[in-house]
């Protein structure tokens, strides 16, 4: 592996000489400062051989279990008066081992060298310029991109975090404008700097990814959505979604609708990609309950392709498994539980259970998942913003390794300005 702490400015200093000839009104006081605390337990155990050869069987890890703290420093200038208005970001970002060792690392926690072992630690600082000009505003630089095209994985120690431009505007009402192109990434449990890639690409060849997109909401009830995405000479992506609100019955009925459709384009570096993939879910919440359950099918050429490290905008993005396979169809089930209904607000619990049949990979995919939380989040007093999650999630698959994962998760917000 490569150096593993790195800091660098990600943009030009010389995006910034326009804050030093205007005043520092606003840029000062609508600023803020955030420090947050991850401390993360991260335990897996391996349940099967599936997937693997003989040989491989001998050498692959039963487990991996690590401990590690991680500090998440946020930093959001305001901007300076005038018509178009200048302001600048930072996010810094450390991961501390508690512990691990040779043969249990690899969680994604933490960057492992090239002997096995984990790194005893990993920094990074991003900077973003931004610019505002009405409701609209450019940034440059260090971007955490959530669009269904792209979403940045924020589910280990450090976030996921990208290097380009993004542009987004709320000036019409009820309408939400996002652009971006992308060109460089870095994974959750690395601070090297990466070309990007699809997931699963095991080759030399990269490219930079684009995207636009437009959310509307319709009245109250109904949210609209599209979006576009390219990885340069790898695929391009279409997405549509519908969400709907319908009051009954003294609670609330949302039905969620979500279409993909992705080719492939350029060299197709990655291979032929026809694929198409619709997914549905409804849910209902009712005195603190929510009830849900949703089915997706996949189609055509290949399985649903997503940037390499990223989250998948799909209901079946689980703990572990993605059930985003060629031709695989899985249907879904959900429950949740606000215990603010019983007057205990900041703790809440879910579970849900997935299944995945007819799917196509190195053979024909079977798989199913069930996933646990509980979580508490201090509401009041000293401690507020105090958390701690509870994850308990079971993995069983016939074309890969079963596994029993439990995590857990102390974290603690400061607003420190």
């Amino acid at each position: 592996m490569k150096t593993l702490f790195t800091r660098g400015v990600s943009f030009p200093l010389l995006a910034l000489l326009p804050l030093a000839s205007v005043s520092a009104e606003g840029f000062i006081d609508d600023s803020k400062l955030k420090l947050q605390l991850r401390n993360v337990y991260f335990n897996e155990n391996f349940r099967d051989e599936h997937g693997l050869s003989t040989k491989s069987a001998r050498t692959a890890k039963s487990e991996r279990t690590e401990w590690a703290q991680g500090f998440l420093l946020d930093y959001q200038s305001g901007f300076t008066p005038g018509t178009i208005g200048f302001g600048v970001d930072a996010l810094g970002l450390l991961g501390v081992k508690l512990d691990s060792g040779r043969g249990r690392s690899g969680t994604g926690l933490l960057p492992v060298h090239d002997d096995g072992r984990a790194a005893d630690e990993f920094a990074s600082l991003g900077m973003t310029a931004k610019a505002q000009l009405a409701k609209t505003t450019v940034k440059y630089g260090t971007l955490l991109p959530k669009t269904p095209v792209l979403i940045y994985n924020d589910a280990r120690l450090l976030p996921q975090t990208y290097q380009g431009t993004q542009v987004s505007s709320v000036d019409i009402e009820n309408l939400t404008l996002t652009g971006g192109y992308l060109d460089r990434f870095k994974l959750r449990d690395s601070t090297d700097s990466m070309p990007i890639v699809p997931d699963g690409y095991g080759g030399d060849k990269s490219g930079d990814f684009s995207y636009a997109g437009a959310e509307y909401k319709l009245g109250k009830n109904v949210r609209l959505s599209y979006f576009y995405g390219e990885l340069e000479n790898f695929y391009r992506q279409n997405f549509a979604g519908i969400q709907h609100d319908l009051p009954l019955g003294g609670g609330v009925l949302t039905s969620d609708l979500r279409y993909f459709n992705s080719v492939d384009t350029g060299s197709a570096y990655g291979g032929k990609i026809d694929n198409n993939m619709l997914s549905g879910q409804l849910s209902y919440a009712i005195s603190g309950h929510t009830f849900g359950g949703g089915y997706q099918t996949l189609s055509g050429d290949a399985g649903l392709p997503f940037i390499s490290g990223a989250t998948v905008y799909s209901f079946s993005n689980a703990g572990i498994g993605k059930f985003v396979e060629e031709d695989e169809k899985t249907w879904m089930l959900n429950y949740g539980y606000n215990f603010a209904a019983l007057g205990v607000p900041g703790l809440t619990f879910s579970t849900r259970y997935l299944s995945g049949n007819d799917g196509k990979s190195t053979t024909t995919v079977k798989e199913w998942e069930r996933d646990a939380e509980l979580a508490y989040i201090v509401q009041q007093g000293t401690f507020k913003g105090l958390g701690v999650r509870l994850r308990n999630y079971v993995y069983r698959s016939d074309y890969s390794r079963g596994r029993d994962s439990n995590r857990i998760y102390f974290t603690y917000d400061i607003a420190l300005w």
